[in-house]
């Protein structure tokens, strides 16, 4: 009985090895933390459960029955966050440099399908150098057996991706269909071709950095959620990210005590709009200045700036929050907007999260650029999702709402539950000059009798009283006060219950 322990623990300790001690020197050596150190950091100390330590591919071809390494480049299994259950799988780029094969793609399936039975997140961290070429279309088939996991997981548990060294090719697609994706910089990239076969086929010259680093993605892209500094600080902020969501779409995400007053108010408020409507101001400080303790996780804060995004709580609870940005394009709505905060309502509307909008936009971006990019249909996305969500929807406006971007932005014609105005709000198909370049096209010569017209258009419509003599206003609240009205708001909604008309499924405009 000794010598089978002693075995055992030979074998677990020739696994946990990895590629060996050369190939870890290697990857600390480029600022890279192993699969196992990364799992240790992610999970809570000494919670980890492993699944397939001793899992081997079956590959004979090009010498691959030769080179057999325990674990086959991926470490997988299940432990918690702040106490609750959440599945992982670490790429593990010391062994095969973290490729795919038959017997790899096997064990992250079965964490896979392991989560969804007991409704847990999947958080899955890459660092590997795409398909086992050695194995073929078994290793193709191993992602798209990954893929479809992802599609049937989607909208049942929380998908979370972290890019920490390279995902290439077939390896970028399941990260792609995740609800949240993370990279760390200067260590982490994501394409679908290399910059070699770039070259080849377009002639363009490029790193790997300029083509798929996380600058590019966290800014231009948009094909990542955040760019963090080092492993250490990206998996510290998934920690914080988790401890917002629920395990799955079957429960409520947790709730949090909070030693914030519910009833707390806020008198710089007041002042946060300026009375010069042209002057922008931080959207970001009403939202701070809401949530409890000023904690507010935002997603994707250096794509698409003049749309904010993110959780915080309300009095304990995980809520949504969707804000126009004043500070960058004055809060209009563009493609990248539209996209960026679409995607972000849906994720709340599967996972039972109230969304709480800001709403402070003077309209959709003009430009052939928009329009010639698709703007109408990527408009579309933020209105089609807004519509369709069920959780309790809370809409605030503090300054302008013009136009269809007003409609958009969670009115109370897309059901929404409760809409308030600040007294700064301006509710109106457009602005008043404009308004009163098209209504009084004949005055256009005369720039006194325009300038009358104009006031006497601020005077009747801008403000929140027109929308709430029809109803479209619930109340116009006091700034000082949103955070009392938005808890009060919250707790009465959560016996709300809403649903759409039977489908097998929408068709959003894509």
């Amino acid at each position: 009985m000794h010598t089978i322990l002693e075995e055992l623990e030979h074998r677990r300790n020739q696994a946990r090895q990895g590629g060996g001690e050369k190939r870890i020197a290697t990857q600390h050596a480029k600022g890279k933390l192993t699969a196992r150190e990364r799992i240790a950091l992610l999970l809570d100390e000494g919670s980890f459960e492993e699944f397939d330590m001793f899992v081997e591919h079956r590959a004979v071809e090009f010498g691959m029955d030769k080179t057999r390494i325990p674990g086959d480049g991926v470490v997988t299994g299940w432990g918690t966050v702040n106490g609750r259950v959440v599945y992982v799988f670490s790429k593990d780029f010391t062994v095969f440099g973290g490729s795919l094969s038959g017997a790899h793609a096997k064990k992250i399936l079965k964490v896979m399908d392991q989560a969804q039975k007991l409704g847990a997140p999947v958080i899955g961290l890459y660092d590997a150098g795409g398909a086992r070429i050695q194995e073929g279309v078994e290793s193709l088939a191993g992602y798209a057996d990954i893929f479809l996991q992802n599609v049937m997981a989607s909208g049942v548990i929380p998908q979370i991706s972290v890019i920490m060294g390279p995902c290439a090719g077939g390896d970028v697609y399941s990260p792609a269909m995740t609800d949240f994706i993370f990279m760390v910089k200067d260590t982490s990239y994501m394409f679908v071709t290399g910059p070699d076969v770039v070259k080849t086929v377009t002639n363009e010259v490029v790193t790997a950095e300029e083509l798929g680093g996380a600058r590019v993605h966290a800014t231009k892209s948009g094909v990542a959620d955040g760019a963090f500094e080092n492993d250490l600080e990206a998996l510290t902020q998934v920690r914080r990210l988790v401890d917002f969501l629920p395990l799955s779409n079957r429960e409520k995400p947790p709730h949090r005590e909070s030693y914030d007053d519910a009833e707390r108010e806020e008198r710089s408020l007041d002042t946060l709009v300026p009375s010069n409507p042209n002057k922008p101001y931080d959207m970001k400080e009403l939202i701070l200045k809401v949530v409890d303790e000023g904690d507010f996780f935002e997603i994707a804060p250096d794509y698409a700036k003049n749309i904010v995004i993110g959780f915080g709580r309300m009095d304990g609870d995980t809520v949504g929050f969707v804000a126009n940005q004043p500070l960058s394009l004055a809060g209009v709505l563009d493609i990248d907007s539209s996209r960026k905060a679409a995607r972000f309502v849906r994720f709340c509307d599967a996972f039972e999260i109230p969304i709480v909008t800001f709403v402070d936009v003077p309209g959709f971006m003009p430009g052939t650029r928009q329009e010639y990019g698709g703007l109408i249909k990527h408009g579309a996305k933020l209105l089609f999702a807004y519509a369709e969500a069920t959780v309790p929807k809370i809409t605030v406006i503090t300054r302008k709402a013009y136009g269809g971007a007003y409609d958009v932005m969670s009115s109370k014609h897309l059901r929404g539950d409760f809409n308030y105005a600040w007294p700064t709000a301006e509710i109106a198909v457009m602005g008043a000059k404009g308004a009163v370049e098209i209504i009084f096209r004949a005055d256009a010569s005369d720039p006194q009798k325009l300038a009358e017209r104009e006031a006497e258009y601020k005077q009747r419509f801008a403000n929140p009283f027109v929308a709430a003599q029809l109803g479209y206003i619930d109340d116009v609240i006091m700034p000082h006060g949103t955070r009392r009205r938005l808890v009060r708001a919250l707790k009465s909604l959560k016996t709300k219950q809403l649903s759409n008309p039977a489908k097998k499924h929408d068709n959003i405009p894509l």
